[in-house]
């Protein structure tokens, strides 16, 4: 167990693991574009996030009723507490004639945006331990 610098980190560090997940994933798509029949997979995480940072920070349970100004309207869909990553076809692609839908244009933008949003995360990461750091230099040359 190493040093919890903030409840941020933890969240963060559970990110980057989805993330590399994510990539990984995508990297397997792409390597199986000229095998027959293959579908694309895709990994949601986003909710299992937000479960995490609401058992790390508190619940706040601060929800918005959503307005319906004619009975008319849909009501809002109902919170799922229950939700964990799951993994799914990406579907929605033409299939070619050998029955395999992955499209080498979705698979490299979903990479690229994947990647940015790693990266960003580490950059995150990398700015909130110098700020540690510097706080600890400075105390260091008072002394």
């Amino acid at each position: 167990m190493g040093l919890t610098i903030s409840k941020a980190h933890e969240l963060m560090d559970k990110a980057l693991d989805y993330r590399a997940a994510r990539q990984d994933m995508i990297s397997g798509n792409i390597a199986n574009a000229d095998t027959p029949f293959y579908r694309p997979k895709d990994i949601r995480f986003e909710e299992m996030l937000a479960q995490k940072s609401a058992a790390l920070f508190g619940d706040k349970s601060k929800i918005l009723p959503m307005a319906r100004t004619d009975g008319a309207h849909l009501s809002g869909t109902a919170d799922q507490s229950d939700l964990k990553p799951t993994i799914f076809f990406r579907d929605g692609h033409m299939a070619r004639n050998d029955g395999n839908s992955v499209d080498l244009d979705v698979e490299t933008t979903e990479m690229a945006k994947n990647s940015m949003m790693y990266n960003a995360i580490v950059a995150a990461k990398k700015k909130g331990t110098g700020i540690y750091k510097s706080v600890i230099d400075a105390s260091a040359k008072t002394s």
